[in-house]
């Protein structure tokens, strides 16, 4: 019997230990895993580089008050603003922690310059930022929300790509548009370039701030260090998380430093947030993650890979609908149902997770060896094959 609530709908299946992109089961099995904790793991398992700046830094110092400067962080910021559009960064523990924060701070801003009124934020009904109870408001999502009145307001819904409606929503009293610059949960669904120039320029125009989700999205997983910067956009505020850790809690909120102005000393706090160790560590994903031939080889292994799923998609047109993403960041869409073909890779040792629209997600380390992408290939030809 186990003791713990089963607000998870958990497999039988457990492990006892990992190693770059395979996890070993307690019964023995190996596993090529391409779940990673949810885009979590950037770097696969216990990457050695990672391994040895935790026993380091473990003797040296795990956590100390953010009332005292932390040396770490301040390396981890300084790093974050050179690499980005961002002037200044707030550390979380976690991407729902960092996009409520950038809720807050977003409301924070137009309080701070006389206009408390300004506090509404328009998202894309059925996204994804998260499961505190402002976000889930703010994903308008009737399945997560359920249960958990009364509803907390301050958010307003268009469908993605409805252009219009996007339009007709602002108000006097918005605040900000936030989305997720590739909508992960809601099914691997990319906002194109021109729509988030557009989505600049209306914020532009109504003089609102735009927020770009990048938990899921950024920090190398679509070849680039964030999703959006082949669109050359800047926004106001990104949140961020899960790779930058490279499988240990941390999330952030990168700022201009316009919006940056609102918050001042006790506006917002995280007990654990920018702990010594967990900035540490990022440290090095950074240094890993933000190398220009790194990610040039993320580029390239991953439309080796997303080019061959495309193969068997035209192979197989009555099991595989489409396939979407960018990266490693991939969505094959269904026509059969996806929890029996996630069942059937998992049988032949490929670890993949759902999506919403019928979706199997495909999320592999950046680092992920060709050898391996072609494992999975085989894999998901395999299962493909066994359909009539």
């Amino acid at each position: 019997m186990s003791y713990l609530v089963r607000n998870y709908n958990r497999k039988k299946l457990s492990f006892t230990k990992g190693k770059g992109s395979f996890l070993y089961s307690t019964n023995g099995s190996k596993y090529l895993d391409f779940v990673q904790g949810i885009a979590v793991n950037s770097l696969g398992h216990t990457h050695p580089k990672l391994v040895e700046t935790i026993n380091r830094q473990s003797k040296k110092l795990w956590h100390v008050s953010n009332s005292f400067i932390i040396p770490e962080g301040e390396e981890l910021a300084q790093k974050l603003v050179k690499k980005t559009f961002a002037d200044f960064v707030m550390f979380q523990n976690s991407g729902a922690e960092a996009t409520e924060a950038a809720i807050k701070v977003a409301r924070r801003y137009f309080y701070s310059i006389g206009k408390p009124q300004k506090n509404r934020i328009i998202c894309i009904k059925n996204s994804f930022h998260g499961r505190t109870l402002a976000t889930i408001y703010a994903s308008g999502s009737k399945k997560m929300t359920e249960g958990f009145g009364p509803k907390v307001q301050g958010f307003d819904h268009f469908n993605f790509g409805d252009h219009k409606k996007l339009k007709k929503l602002i108000k006097i009293n918005t605040a900000a548009i936030m989305v997720e610059t590739i909508m992960g949960e809601g099914g691997i669904k990319i906002i194109p370039d021109w729509c988030l120039k557009g989505l600049r320029d209306l914020c532009n125009k109504k003089k609102i701030l735009l927020i770009l989700d990048e938990v899921q999205c950024g920090v190398g997983r679509t070849g680039d260090f964030f999703a959006f910067e082949k669109s050359k956009v800047k926004p106001d505020i990104v949140p961020i998380a899960k790779g930058i850790g490279g499988g240990f809690p941390i999330g952030a909120v990168l700022m201009s430093k316009k919006v940056a102005s609102g918050m001042t000393p006790g506006t917002h706090g995280s007990t654990f947030g920018g702990n010594p160790l967990a900035m540490e560590i990022a440290n090095k994903v950074m240094s890993i993650v933000s190398n220009k031939v790194f990610l040039k080889t993320v580029k390239k292994n991953s439309y080796y890979l997303i080019n061959n799923l495309q193969k068997i998609k035209k192979k197989f047109p009555k099991v595989i609908k489409e396939i979407r993403g960018r990266g490693y960041l991939i969505g094959i869409q269904l026509h059969v149902d996806q929890n029996n073909f996630i069942k059937a890779l998992m049988e032949n040792k490929l670890l993949t997770i759902r999506a919403a629209e019928n979706v199997v997600r495909i999320l592999p380390p950046l680092n992920v060896k060709k050898n391996e992408i072609d494992q999975a290939l085989k894999i998901i030809y395999r299962v493909c094959s066994n359909y009539k």
